[in-house]
């Protein structure tokens, strides 16, 4: 154990050294038997359904209740599940207690997409006990002899069982058959509680059932005693692998006996990394009775709580809202949709008035929240959110409220001491920011380097372009990105039409090219111009009625925000200019908006060759045209790869 790095650092990288397990999927009772059927499992719950409206319609209160009360207990558990994955996501309110500081990566992701697989059992089993007992369906709604019962067989019962058949399941053979898979999730997230092979959950449900079923076998069952001890069984186990430790220490402290009693995410998240301890359900007391319990529970535990230190990362990507259905995009919200590149989906509509009302809410407190991180070539990368959203950067009299917030999240990157912050899209507008040329002329002594990342973002438009081109249309030609797009192609002898009403901009532009080179850069007016063009560059919104001047086969190159909508069915469109990061990414789990995962925006992507490179200066205001190719090549030099 490193004493300058203390017990945190140890745990983390002996997590980090230990071997990818492999097990046998094949093994008997592993997979689940509606393993193939996807999506479509949720089908299942299709009886219930169907005989909860049925006792409806015939007016049968007894044999509908039931099904009534699987589904709605379904639903929260759901929920509860649910919660617990924001919670652990919400990385700019707990990133202090995270015990692993990795981020979940799309492996993982994909894993544990069916991690609810355990509901539609339970659902199922509880259904049989239904239709086996049919006194059951007569229970009352409380009784509070019940609650003791079902504390008394949980705590005599189910914990030693679980004790003693964990510990079981840790023998070689079963550990290689079906155990494994929970062992198999590197970062543990909530989803990781549901996460097992088939047959483990069988024996889940043989404790689930005992204090409840039983609680009901000797005449103290009751409605809300079944579901609150099923929603605290959920609520404890996810709590466990939330990788957040939210259990002060102050409590043991406090009342000592307590850690006999509470399993915290820190004991929990040691199973993971020293397989051969702590294998108790909730209550360490039955690690400490079998003479398991890891050596590093308490103490890692106060570290946790009283010296918790977070990783400073050396490059901020500092990101906005682009609109309310994308709010919806982010880890902390849904993390399987998070991890697909964004689209309206109808699941969303529901959720849309939340995030009208979370507009109000970010607007109110006017915090930068941590969104998402990942690690490349051991160096820290992690996004910031700027909690404003596209349209208002539109609003005039909100101008001067964003850019404080710009330079108040430029400010503490400064305090934390980041190396760079780079600014997404609307974060450097011309108009708002001169690109980033506020700041740094604002606060001279910045020693965290401001990057727009647009000369990449230049590199990659230019690079895609056919090796044959011999003229292009540009609008938006008289833009940042535009300028330096024309000036190149200028420069390389090709014909550039240039958009704009603005003989005077157009004029100035014009100037700065090399004398040789000017009379390849034409102003024109209308978009009538490029009927003839097929390559077109489009830095600014393009209406169905401009779009239809294109000839058939042209293709839009674009940098505008938000992307123009592909009208044309005899051209194409591509996307923004992004590239796609390394192969040696780690804990990349949310995709950028609308980009395929492992993909990022160009202005991203060139804070990044900034630190990669060691840079120092910044990258503000207009695009050194003499950069470009520069950029470019340091990019491909480190991994980055066009799409």
């Amino acid at each position: 154990m490193e004493k300058e790095n203390g017990k945190i650092q140890e745990y983390t990288a002996i997590f980090e050294k230990r071997t990818c397990l492999q097990g046998k999927k094949n093994a008997p009772l592993f997979s689940w038997p509606w393993e193939n059927m996807g999506n479509f499992k949720y089908f299942l719950y299709g009886p219930l359904v169907a005989n909860f409206l049925y006792s409806v319609y015939v007016k049968d209160s007894e044999n509908g209740c039931w099904c009534l009360y699987i589904l709605i207990l379904s639903t929260l558990r759901g929920l509860v599940h649910q919660f617990w994955s924001s919670m652990s996501n919400l990385l700019f309110l707990n990133r202090k207690r995270r015990i692993f500081q990795q981020g979940i990566n799309f492996h993982q992701i994909d894993e544990q997409w069916h991690w609810d697989n355990f509901l539609i059992l339970q659902a199922m089993l509880a259904s049989l006990a239904y239709l086996s007992f049919p006194f059951l369906t007569n229970l009352p709604i409380w009784d509070m002899r019940g609650f003791i019962c079902c504390i008394v067989l949980h705590m005599g019962v189910s914990e030693p069982l679980y004790y003693w058949m964990h510990r079981w399941l840790h023998s070689p053979n079963l550990f290689q058959q079906c155990h494994w898979l929970y062992h198999s999730s590197k970062i543990p997230h909530p989803y990781t509680a549901g996460h097992s092979a088939f047959l483990e959950h069988l024996f889940l449900c043989v404790l689930v059932g005992i204090p409840t079923l039983g609680t009901a076998f000797v005449g103290y069952g009751s409605i809300s005693m079944i579901f609150s001890y099923v929603l605290l069984f959920d609520f404890l186990r996810c709590l466990g692998d939330s990788n957040v430790e939210f259990i002060p220490h102050g409590l043991f402290q406090t009342i000592p006996f307590l850690k006999y009693f509470i399993k915290t995410p820190t004991y929990q998240s040691l199973h993971h990394v020293h397989m051969s301890t702590n294998f108790c359900l909730f209550m360490p007391l039955f690690d400490v009775l079998g003479k398991t319990t890891d050596k590093l529970s308490w103490t890692l535990h106060k570290e946790m709580c009283l010296e918790a230190k977070v990783r400073v990362p050396e490059f901020v990507f500092l990101a906005h809202v682009v609109d309310l259905m994308s709010a919806l995009h982010s880890p902390y919200v849904f993390l399987s949709f998070s991890s697909k590149p964004f689209s309206v989906r109808i699941f969303l509509f529901p959720f849309w008035i939340l995030s009208f009302l979370m507009m109000f809410a970010m607007w109110a407190m006017s915090k930068t929240f941590l969104h998402s991180f990942y690690n490349l070539r051991g160096r820290l990368h992690q996004t910031w959110i700027v909690p404003r959203f596209g349209f208002q950067y539109f609003l005039p009299f909100a101008a001067e409220g964003i850019n404080n917030l710009i330079e108040e999240a430029i400010l503490r990157a400064d305090r934390l001491g980041v190396k760079v912050i780079s600014l997404a899209a609307l974060n450097k507008n011309e108009g708002l920011n001169g690109g980033g040329t506020l700041f740094v002329n604002k606060h001279p002594g910045l020693k965290v380097r401001v990057v727009h990342g647009n000369t990449l973002t230049a590199g990659v438009i230019l690079n895609a372009l056919p090796q044959d081109v011999e003229e292009v249309f540009l609008t938006g030609a008289t833009s940042k990105l535009g300028r330096a797009i024309a000036l190149y192609l200028a420069r390389r002898k090709i014909r550039v039409l240039m958009l704009t009403q603005s003989t005077e901009r157009f004029l100035k532009i014009q100037k700065e090219a090399p004398p040789d080179s000017q009379n390849f850069l034409v102003q024109v007016t209308k978009y009538h111009a490029a009927k003839h063009c097929k390559t077109w560059i489009i830095g600014k919104w393009s209406t169905p009625r401009e779009q239809s001047w294109a000839p058939p086969g042209t293709h839009f190159h674009q940098f505008v925000v938000p992307p123009i909508i592909p009208f044309r069915r005899d051209c194409s469109y591509g996307k923004l200019a992004a590239v796609r990061l390394p192969e040696d990414v780690e804990g990349l789990g949310s995709c950028e908006y609308t980009m395929e995962r492992g993909i990022v925006h160009a202005c991203h992507a060139g804070g990044v060759v900034h630190i990669l490179e060691g840079w120092r200066h910044h990258e503000v205001g207009a695009i050194d045209v003499d950069q470009i190719d520069v950029v470019w090549k340091a990019a491909l030099k480190h991994g980055l790869k066009p799409v």
